[in-house]
């Protein structure tokens, strides 16, 4: 998996499905996309090719990775906020514990990457 991710197609893809009623078209470049996905939030190989075998089940992989995307980022971002805070009063203890929390229940790996790239950066902090 690479470093950067672009889940712009997929939130589009779940917009339009979500919001216009299109039908989800298991294409090949759908099912790409939604293979790629999965690997990106957290979702194994074999559970995503379970689903890719039906509409039903390709409709339920879009919906999970799309709650995975939306829930991890506010999870994060909300994290973040109360970690920036503490530190703000040079309380660094529960400004790590923040992140210790996110990587407690996160299961997307770019999430966890950003957390524990932020316990990192305070590893020197008292």
């Amino acid at each position: 998996m690479s470093e950067t991710v672009d889940w712009g197609p997929i939130r589009e893809l779940a917009r339009r499905v979500s919001t216009t009623g299109a039908r989800l078209a298991l294409t090949t470049e759908a099912k790409a996309l939604l293979r790629r996905t999965a690997a990106e939030v957290g979702i194994s190989d074999s559970e995503a090719e379970s689903a890719l075998a039906t509409e039903e089940g390709a409709l339920g992989l879009l919906s999970e990775e799309s709650r995975r995307i939306r829930e991890g980022s506010h999870r994060l971002m909300d994290a973040l906020h109360r970690m920036y805070q503490h530190k703000d009063k040079g309380d660094f203890g529960r400004a790590r514990q923040e992140m210790r929390d996110v990587l407690k229940v996160e299961v997307v790996p770019h999430y966890r990457a950003l957390a524990e790239g932020q316990l990192e950066d305070m590893a020197d902090a008292p």
